[in-house]
């Protein structure tokens, strides 16, 4: 009784003194959140309901909508996120897994170089990609050397499948990492006993260890999966022929056509994509208690 008597006018002092009730101190970071974010993204919409004729109007998306470009990029950009987040989900996992249970010298720093390799632009693993199987890379330039041919055999990467090895070379560290995470809070005791009662590693890993990092996979396939939507730089420098992603379709129109209001149509859509992604993923690891 005495204890609330006292607690009572000291709350009172404290919001005598501040002046202010609680929720006013969330408005200065939503304003900074809507002048550096929101603003933005609000004059991308309303760029996209104002044609270079003046005033008004939907025709951008009915053009945009009908234009087998867009379909065709709409296409391209969806099983390329879905082809590269299945490839990183089960090279992350095996790559996840000798990391964290097969002892070999260097196991640490391997780990601890998976935090640094988030850290790199997309472009810099590109670039890489192209020093090695570019047509002018390393490989071919082995292969010309000791065949005398004109032109080495590898010549994948301006195709989309050598999109889809960048993206998945680029983005598997990022489902690696929370899979690594999990992986060291499974204790080892039960991959022992599970071991001793005659278990082979395969059931131990579909039994024991896939369950529990079922909710990192979530995470990260989710991660991989919105960052592939929006990637730019990947497709950009593999210098792909043929390969029209919606960022690519953005800037094709707005730098190379000039088209600012169906750039904007093309951006819309895209943001509508990745946030309607990471709903039903928030929705899915709701339900599955991730």
């Amino acid at each position: 009784m005495a204890s609330a008597a006292v607690a009572a006018p000291a709350k009172a002092t404290s919001k005598s003194r501040t002046g202010l009730p609680s929720w006013a101190w969330a408005l200065p970071p939503v304003a900074v959140l809507g002048v550096v974010f929101l603003y933005p993204l609000a004059l991308v919409v309303q760029q996209s309901f104002r044609p270079d004729t003046g005033g008004t109007s939907a025709q951008a998306y009915g053009d945009v909508f009908a234009s087998s470009a867009f379909r065709e990029a709409l296409g391209t950009t969806v099983w390329l996120a879905l082809g590269s987040t299945v490839g990183c989900l089960v090279l992350g996992f095996v790559l996840a897994l000798v990391i964290a249970f097969v002892p070999f010298p260097g196991g640490k720093a391997v780990a601890r170089f998976i935090d640094v390799f988030l850290s790199f632009p997309s472009f810099l693993i590109t670039l890489a990609l192209l020093f090695i199987y570019g047509t002018v890379g390393m490989t071919n330039g082995m292969w010309t050397d000791v065949t005398g041919a004109a032109e080495g055999p590898f010549q994948f990467l301006t195709t989309p499948w050598g999109v889809l090895l960048a993206e998945i070379t680029y983005f598997t560290p990022f489902v690696m990492r929370p899979l690594l995470a999990a992986f060291a809070g499974i204790d080892t005791a039960q991959l022992e006993v599970a071991s001793s009662l005659g278990a082979r590693p395969a059931r131990i890993v579909r039994q024991v260890i896939l369950p529990e990092a079922l909710p990192a996979l979530a995470a990260g396939g989710s991660l991989v999966l919105v960052l592939c939507l929006n990637e730019f730089g990947i497709v950009l420098f593999t210098g792909a022929k043929g390969v029209t992603t919606l960022p690519m379709l953005v800037y094709s129109k707005a730098i190379l056509e000039s088209d600012y209001p169906g750039a904007c149509v093309v951006a819309v859509v895209n943001v509508l994509v990745s946030v309607g992604l990471y709903g039903l993923y928030r929705v899915v690891s709701r339900r599955a208690g991730a």
